[in-house]
């Protein structure tokens, strides 16, 4: 013990404990602590691991979208109370004025590289982005004005899962937004699923799997039920990668991972390669360009 305290007095003589009044990042992989700021300036990655940490809505649209080419769909809908589950709607109103977001999802459509897409944005924030009615419904309606407008999507996915405030109607929103999914396929268009960290529950069990290409961000969580819940059950230790993002590769559950840097790029190849071109000024005149 004294020991330890000698340790800790000599670290601080020496200069060398980070200023506690200085905003701290530690890796949730490799335990590697930087400053917030530090951390920022590296586009939200862990110089030292390569862990890809959360970023806001706002942000995901910022490093993905062309500039001023994002147009946001459903911006008023709002969560209701249906099961009138004590400090829900507290909770909701809280979160809002905190996020400056009505509720877990923001959709919208945009150009990527000049390539046009409906993007949908999860953001953990927002009650883990947990899935209720209204992640539900503007994630189902995104995927329908897809399909409709001929367009592919590119669903960045990050949850806990179902919402469970709202019960079986939380629940309800994974058959809905696959069949959504199911109805844009029918139409012939492309979906990208990127898994960012986490990517857990009744999203991963739902709409997040059903891409055509399923992408994932270096060493995000991707699974369905916890570590220790799988571990209780099945009476057998999961190796320590066991639903990391490397692991899922290993085993085919997603098709290629990505660093945030390369995304952008490696989306608008995708989205050019099955034929979702940059609309020229003189195609929409002509009215020859793609949808």
């Amino acid at each position: 013990m004294l020991e330890d305290l000698f340790k800790t007095v000599t670290k601080r003589f020496n200069g060398d404990d980070p200023d506690p009044a200085v905003p701290m990042f530690k890796c949730p992989r490799c335990g590697a602590s930087i400053t917030q700021q530090k951390l920022a300036e590296f586009g939200k990655v862990c110089p030292g691991c390569q862990y890809h940490a959360r970023l806001t809505a706002a942000e995901r649209i910022s490093v993905t979208a062309d500039k001023g080419s994002f147009e946001e769909f459903d911006s008023s809908l709002c969560s209701a109370d249906p099961l009138e589950f004590p400090g829900y709607a507290q909770k909701v109103t809280e979160l809002q004025q905190q996020t400056g977001m009505k509720d877990a999802v923001i959709t919208g459509k945009c150009t990527i590289k000049g390539s046009p897409a409906v993007l949908i944005v999860m953001d953990s924030r927002f009650m883990m982005a947990s899935m209720g009615s209204v992640v539900g419904e503007k994630i189902t309606r995104a995927f329908e004005y897809a399909a409709e407008e001929k367009l592919p999507v590119v669903a960045f996915t990050a949850s806990g899962g179902a919402r469970m405030q709202e019960g079986i109607i939380s629940l309800m929103q994974m058959a809905k937004t696959s069949a959504a999914v199911q109805k844009h396929n029918e139409a012939g268009q492309l979906y990208i699923t990127v898994m960012t960290d986490p990517t857990t529950g009744g999203v991963t069990a739902s709409f997040a799997s059903l891409g055509d290409i399923i992408i994932a961000e270096p060493k995000v969580l991707i699974g369905f039920a916890g570590r220790r819940v799988i571990e209780g059950t099945i009476k057998q230790h999961l190796p320590d990668d066991f639903q990391l993002a490397e692991f899922q590769l290993e085993h085919g559950y997603v098709d290629m991972i990505v660093r945030r840097k390369k995304m952008r790029s490696v989306l608008s190849h995708l989205l050019k390669l099955h034929g979702y071109n940059a609309v020229t000024k003189k195609q929409e005149v002509s009215g020859d360009g793609k949808n």
